[in-house]
């Protein structure tokens, strides 16, 4: 310090500096002095910027010190730093003018001792706890058997070839190994993107997605293992949607992907174990199965066949049952001819009587008689009408009622009058109509069922001397023959046929050609 501060002269003041010089000798003092360090103590507020620095304090019972751990350096840490945390830093001591503080640049920061990893690792432990990652509900169930099995672990150790030995042995399956380091400062970025994206395939794809994830690593002491103690990967494994299963270590070692893990291995092997059934085994069960079932059905069967016996032998024989319905149906099939023929003459009889019964004379008689009675109501109604008003207008002169109050009450009487006028003179014609339509129909039908409507299909009328001829023995005997067709009648011989007047019902079906 002598050469850079001189001692003032007498009589003269001491000489002056900026504050950057006397900062900049400041720091080159203190970096001569303590240009590499180690520095025990315990984390206190830690500082993660986006430019990737961090910025902590570390701290004992009587003093503060702060310190920066530059991006690069924070890439490469094994162990990041976290508040609470009692750790060794490695760095330099150096000062920061902007605060006028000194402050560490640390190269390297790991734990404590054991004993502060696992009061890091029981820290972060409770956390995810509290967080519910470690809840029963929420583990996953592995499958029975998985198509695929995707294996995070170095592809390198003795860890993947007990794997995929225990595998082929047991059952052999597709695996998909996921290369990652297994310990140091990348183990859990890597496993952590591994399980990602294991779980980012898509079903289908190129390349398949598992049906089961497998984290594995062998045995190591905790600095070892300490990479599956990381947050990240804790958080990765139960963000996964695939199944997982955990086998960290050996039986003793217990990490915290073993917590959130859906299922826990002791080994590697025991992994691959859980992972798929034993095949001969499995062939071995199916086949008792098979048995048991070949067995049931046959025994079954003969249960069912002996019922069936038991069962026919309590029924009547077929014939018995089908011998009183075939001889009813024989009984009936020999009665229906008769029956049917019995049917038709009966309907033929009534046809004929209706048929004598239509007569045009009679309903024309009958049309008459109506519309003469009609038309006599016709003209009686209007005379009776008047005189029925002539008869009201004295008896309402006689009275000497007021002009108005009888015009009004005659007015509301006539229009009454007129209004039962025009529904008798409706009605009448209605009735008129209804009784031509009715008589036209009946003679529609009387023309139809006569026995000239079936001289238009083609049939004639044979007369001889004594009216209708019916047969040929009569038609021999006749000296003259008169044969009527739709048209007209044709006269055949010298004899002069009968013109007796046609039946009043069709005549038989022998008399027409």
């Amino acid at each position: 310090m002598s050469d850079l501060i001189d001692d003032a002269p007498d009589g003269l003041n001491a000489p002056e500096f900026s504050v950057s010089e006397i900062s900049g000798a400041i720091k080159r003092v203190i970096e001569g002095e303590f240009g590499h360090v180690r520095i025990r103590g315990e984390v206190g507020r830690v500082s993660r910027p986006r430019s990737g620095h961090i910025y902590l304090d570390l701290k004992d019972d009587r003093a503060v010190m702060s310190g920066v751990v530059w991006k690069g350096v924070a890439a490469r840490l094994t162990t990041l730093p976290e508040e609470g945390m009692e750790v060794v830093a490695t760095g330099r001591v150096t000062t920061f003018a902007g605060q006028s503080k000194y402050q560490m640049v640390i190269e390297d920061i790991k734990p404590a001792g054991v004993g502060a990893l696992m009061a890091m690792l029981e820290k972060r432990k409770a956390l995810l706890d509290a967080e519910g990652l470690f809840a029963a509900d929420r583990k996953k169930k592995l499958p029975y058997l998985p198509e695929i099995i995707g294996v995070v672990t170095s592809p390198s150790g003795a860890v993947i070839r007990d794997i995929l030995h225990r595998l082929r042995d047991r059952f052999p399956r597709k695996v998909l190994i996921w290369p990652v380091a297994v310990q140091g400062a990348k183990c859990a970025p890597e496993v952590a993107r591994a399980i990602a994206g294991f779980n980012a395939l898509k079903p289908g794809g190129a390349l398949p997605r598992p049906d089961l994830l497998i984290v594995a690593r062998g045995g190591g002491s905790i600095e070892d293992l300490w990479g599956f103690n990381e947050e990240i990967v804790a958080r990765a494994a139960a963000a996964s949607e695939i199944p997982l299963i955990s086998a960290v270590g050996h039986e003793t070692d217990t990490t915290l992907i073993d917590h959130v893990a859906d299922r826990r291995a002791p080994t590697p092997t025991a992994a691959a174990e859980m992972a798929v059934p034993v095949r001969l085994e499995l062939l071995a069960w199916l086949e008792g199965q098979g048995g048991r079932l070949a067995q049931g059905l046959s025994g079954a069967m003969s249960q069912r066949g002996q019922r069936l016996r038991d069962l026919s032998r309590a029924l009547p024989r077929a014939e018995s049952l089908v011998e009183g319905p075939r001889q009813r149906l024989d009984t009936w099939g020999d009665r229906l001819p008769v029956a049917l023929e019995r049917g038709v003459a009966r309907r033929r009889v009534m046809l004929s009587d209706c048929a004598g019964a239509l007569q045009a004379s009679a309903l024309r008689r009958m049309l008459t008689n109506e519309r003469r009675r009609l038309d006599q109501l016709a003209v009686r109604l209007a005379p009776a009408l008047q005189r029925g008003v002539t008869q009201k207008a004295d008896k309402l002169a006689s009275l000497k009622l007021s002009t108005r109050a009888v015009e009004k009450d005659i007015s509301a009487h006539k229009e009454k009058v007129d209004r039962a006028f025009s529904r008798i003179t409706e009605a009448g014609a209605r009735q008129v109509g209804d009784l031509r339509t009715r008589l036209e129909a009946t003679d529609r039908l009387r023309e139809t069922l006569g026995y000239r409507a079936t001289l238009q299909r083609g049939y004639a009328v044979v007369r001889g001397d004594a009216g209708v001829v019916t047969s040929k023995a009569a038609a021999e005997e006749a000296t003259g023959l008169e044969i009527e067709f739709a048209d007209g009648r044709l006269k055949l011989g010298a004899g002069k046929p009968s013109r007796a007047r046609p039946l009043r019902k069709p005549p038989e079906q022998g008399s027409l050609f």
